[in-house]
């Protein structure tokens, strides 16, 4: 039997690192599943799923620990049970960068039950302008009585200077 581990990964950037991670984990038998890695600010940042047979899990935590490059934490993933948010969305969000943002998109996707599966942020110079723009791409999962449309007029009203466009796909899963 195995079992999934999320891992979250931190350290200074350089290159090798993730040879290291999946070095370890190929070691103890481990699958590595899914992953997200950054360079952040210099560090390098990463969260990743790893599925580990029982009998190898507690030296693969430990070789993970060692690593004295990185600072590593487990978490062992829970069963998860049908959420019931068989809707699919995808969100982007254009405008000039303020502190709050993420914030108040968030309030507005609380409010309409709207859970977040993947969020990526980032700031760039305006083409024309010296001004930062703030960028964010979601995706996000809600229940399939959403309005989709009340939605994107709560989100359409933080702000005159957003530009928020809501695509539905109606998959379920």
């Amino acid at each position: 039997m195995s079992r999934v581990q999320v891992l979250t990964v931190i350290g200074d950037d350089r290159p090798g690192l993730v040879e290291e991670i999946s070095t370890a984990i190929t070691a103890h038998q481990g699958n590595w599943l899914d992953s997200s890695m950054s360079r952040l600010a210099g560090k390098f940042a990463g969260v990743l799923t790893v599925d580990v047979p029982e009998e190898h899990e507690a030296a693969l935590l430990k070789t993970l620990g060692e690593l004295g490059s990185l600072r590593v934490r487990a978490e062992a993933a829970a069963v998860a049970a049908d959420s019931g948010y068989g809707r699919h969305l995808s969100f982007s969000l254009v405008g000039h960068d303020r502190i709050g943002i993420v914030r108040e998109v968030s309030q507005v996707f609380a409010r309409h039950g709207v859970n977040v599966d993947k969020l990526t942020t980032w700031t760039s110079s305006a083409p024309m302008s010296s001004d930062t723009l703030f960028h964010a791409e979601a995706e996000l999962r809600a229940a399939d009585g959403l309005d989709a449309a009340a939605l994107k007029a709560d989100l359409e009203r933080l702000s005159n200077d957003l530009i928020a466009d809501i695509n539905l796909d109606d998959r379920s899963d």
